[in-house]
């Protein structure tokens, strides 16, 4: 299996790619910046391609694609890339993973980061600043978001499967050291889900938290919610959502 990893420069993101690779998977691994680099360079020395960008950049987002494409062969994408605060929280946690899911067509397992606090963020979709300039949404908001995202897309694409995890509070650079959750814990469903043959990882549709199913804000899973959120995402960056083409 060849499964690209957002953020793979450190926490989960990197934890999931070594993990990986060291059990014969090729990754492709993602670094924000150049100087982002040296981090993963113990993987890109075991073969691992890196792409380079700015998720909070929508040009980046869309060279990223483009070299992820022209790498090709991708079985899985896990959107690991995720930003606790500041106003680039819609780029980098919604838009970035809804312009990669629009412009990358072959992958067939879609694994999205979600958060237990997903369960507090608000539904209106009017006054968002998308661009980033201005922060105008909650981390709990657009984790509510990229959740519903993945459930639109297990919804509307049934050959994809596509999932979105809690990966608990663990001990990361974001986590904090005080952190409760195991770290292993923390990235092993999506690993998981991004390349077993097992039953419960072939399954769609689900909010998975260490290999459980658990239910979610209502908004997830209310069509007219996911409708809106990817008639606005449309609309914001002119790409419209068609990954079975």
């Amino acid at each position: 299996m060849r499964v690209f990893i957002t953020g793979s420069a450190a926490g989960l993101g990197l934890a999931a790619a070594e993990t990986l690779l060291a059990e014969g998977h090729e990754v492709i691994v993602h670094a924000r910046s150049r100087s982002r680099v040296a981090a993963v360079q113990h993987l890109i020395d075991q073969g691992a391609p890196c792409v380079v960008g700015d998720l909070a950049d929508a040009a980046d987002v869309r060279r990223i694609a483009a070299e992820a494409n022209d790498i090709g062969g991708i079985d899985a994408v896990i959107h690991n890339a995720g930003v606790l605060g500041g106003p680039s929280l819609l780029p980098v946690n919604v838009v970035a993973p809804y312009l990669l899911t629009a412009l990358l067509p072959g992958p067939r397992r879609l694994i999205y980061l979600s958060s237990g606090m997903h369960r507090g963020g608000e539904t209106a979709l009017t006054g968002l600043d998308w661009t980033g300039q201005h922060g105008t949404a909650s981390y709990s908001t657009t984790k509510l978001q990229v959740t519903a995202l993945s459930a639109a897309v297990a919804r509307r694409f049934p050959d994809i499967l596509s999932n979105a995890v809690d990966p608990g509070w663990v001990p990361t650079r974001m986590g904090g050291r005080s952190a409760p959750d195991d770290l292993q814990l923390g990235h092993r469903t999506q690993e998981w889900l991004a390349t077993s043959r097992d039953p419960g990882a072939l399954t769609s549709g689900g909010y998975w938290y260490h290999q459980r199913t658990q239910t979610p804000h209502p908004a997830v899973r209310d069509h007219q919610y996911q409708d809106s959120l990817l008639a606005r995402l449309a609309d914001f960056t002119g790409v419209p959502l068609d990954v079975a083409a």
